[in-house]
């Protein structure tokens, strides 16, 4: 039989298929479409806890300087300063240049806000800048 060949046993066994020239090489496509598609995957996941992570982190440091500057020995100029302190220990510099305060009045109670503006993180930590816009606020005591 053509394409069957026979062992020493006597059983006879198929010829491996053989595969078109128009497959060769496919499966190496194939590999890196599929990478390249779970790469890009991989990095936009990364990408955004890293801006969620800033995010965060603008938020604590902003209300943390509220309350800081709400305190009664304290002024809205020293809760900029421990906003821009912490947003400067924990990321970095060029998030803490756009801090402003602000007196707000919630629900008939005096607050102190403090507003951060910062680049929103696209890729890496480089972004468009003042984007990112938090708030945090602390009730004024005295």
């Amino acid at each position: 039989m053509p394409g069957h060949r026979t062992d020493p046993g006597g059983k006879a066994e198929s010829a491996p298929a053989r595969t078109s020239p128009d497959e060769r090489g496919s499966a190496v496509v194939d590999f890196v479409m599929v990478g390249a598609l779970v790469t890009v995957f991989f990095l936009a996941i990364i990408q955004l806890t890293l801006v969620l992570h800033i995010r965060n982190t603008l938020i604590d440091a902003a209300s943390s300087g509220a309350r800081h500057g709400a305190l009664a020995d304290r002024t809205p100029a020293d809760a900029r300063e421990r906003t821009a302190g912490l947003i400067g220990t924990a990321l970095n510099g060029e998030f803490a240049r756009d801090i402003t305060t602000a007196e707000a009045t919630f629900q008939g109670v005096r607050t102190l806000e403090v507003t951060v503006r910062a680049p929103l993180p696209v890729i890496g930590l480089i972004g468009p800048a003042a984007v990112l816009e938090v708030k945090g606020h602390a009730a004024v005591s005295g």
